[in-house]
């Protein structure tokens, strides 16, 4: 892989032992695995308010809302497992989307998403394995600015999915297609941002 991507991983789940937490980190092996720089991050360390325009207005961005701003702007591929919530987004994920799309000072507006490479997947003990809250989570990125990879997984019966350590799931082809996912990010990033390094030398001479 001639350009290394960097891209960051997380669940929009906050629970502890989330399948979520666990799943996307399998498709972080696979981008890994794939030549990509990879960074898992829990949302949990990062507690957030819910956003509340008068109070951006009024102290700014909050400290672990900038952190995650930090984070997105440092990568430029994104891995996301998605819980789904009463069919679906998770309050905490949107929550989070909603604190990082705020223009900090001198930036412009969606500078942490605009261009960005996105793989989702989902997991849950349910029939449907999370299915309906991705189309709401590819919906909301797409809209400012993430391409998301048409690949996506997922997992139901999640409680009897993985095996003991969590490494992997016991169904041999739904695992490759979640680290096909984290591969795919990768691939993409590398060859879009290898190209657009290229066009801005191209342009410098």
């Amino acid at each position: 892989m001639a350009y290394t991507p960097k891209i960051l991983c997380f669940a929009g789940s906050l629970r502890n032992d989330s399948f979520n937490k666990k799943l996307v980190k399998i498709a972080m092996a696979g981008a890994k695995e794939a030549g990509a720089d990879v960074t898992y991050v829990d949302l949990k360390d990062f507690p957030l308010a819910v956003y509340d325009g008068d109070v951006e207005a009024e102290q700014g961005i909050p400290e672990n809302g900038m952190k995650l701003k930090e984070l997105l702007l440092a990568n430029q591929g994104i891995l996301i497992a998605c819980p789904e919530y009463n069919s679906s987004i998770s309050a905490a994920l949107k929550n989070a989307i909603d604190w990082a799309s705020r223009p900090a000072k001198g930036e412009g507006p969606l500078a942490c998403f605009k261009g960005k490479i996105a793989g989702l997947m989902s997991a849950s003990p349910g029939a449907l394995g999370g299915l309906r809250g991705l189309v709401t989570v590819r919906s909301i990125l797409e809209n400012i600015g993430v391409m998301v990879v048409t690949e996506q997984v997922s997992v139901s019966q999640a409680a009897q999915a993985f095996n003991a350590d969590f490494s992997a799931l016991l169904d041999e082809k739904k695992d490759a297609s979640v680290r096909k996912i984290g591969a795919r990010v990768a691939e993409v990033t590398s060859k879009l941002f290898a190209e657009e390094q290229s066009l801005q030398k191209s342009g410098s001479r």
